[in-house]
């Protein structure tokens, strides 16, 4: 994955109803940590990783490179949406283009963070990089994903198999579909 190009980093925070998407801060270190080191995070993701090898190789300020941004509410994060340049891709379909990536903590599933804080990072992007396309690739078994992308306008261009199990692809298109 590449970075965003000729996009400006890092940007003024991101302000919602409820949320801020802002650059790592190294407060967030223990929480990525967690986030990583999350069974039920990364139960579609190909498993957790070890918490001390986490705490051994993880940065003072993790995550912060172009397209990272922290979700926070009310000054703690809860989890990181990524929005990456696809370079390379078990889906062909997807190189070129960017890609959509959120990781959230249990504790904060199931209250629409995930959508607000999506719904965010690509509204800004649009406004940086307009007429970008999106795409979203997630395990078909992962159903709050799969609706999660519905939500959020991503439609099927492809299923593939990887990581022992079947992935989706969608796409979304930064000009919103005419009636």
């Amino acid at each position: 994955m590449d970075d965003l190009g000729p996009v400006a980093w890092p940007p003024a925070p991101i302000k919602t109803e409820r949320l801020v998407l802002r650059e790592p801060e190294a407060r967030d270190r223990a929480s990525f940590v967690e986030l990583h080191a999350s069974s039920e995070v990364h139960s579609y993701l190909g498993g957790p990783r070890p918490r001390d090898e986490l705490e051994r190789e993880m940065p003072e300020v993790p995550g912060r490179r172009p397209g990272s941004f922290v979700v926070d509410l009310d000054g703690s994060m809860i989890g990181q949406v990524l929005l990456r340049r696809a370079t390379e891709h078990r889906c062909s379909a997807a190189v070129g283009k960017v890609d959509l990536g959120y990781l959230f903590l249990p504790r904060a599933w199931g209250s629409g963070y995930a959508a607000e804080a999506c719904a965010a990072a690509l509204d800004w992007l649009e406004d940086v990089l307009p007429g970008e396309l999106v795409v979203l690739a997630t395990q078909t078994a992962n159903v709050r994903s799969m609706r999660l992308a519905a939500k959020l306008g991503f439609i099927e261009v492809e299923r593939f198999r990887a990581w022992d199990a079947d992935q989706w692809l969608g796409l979304r298109s930064a000009v919103p579909p005419s009636d």
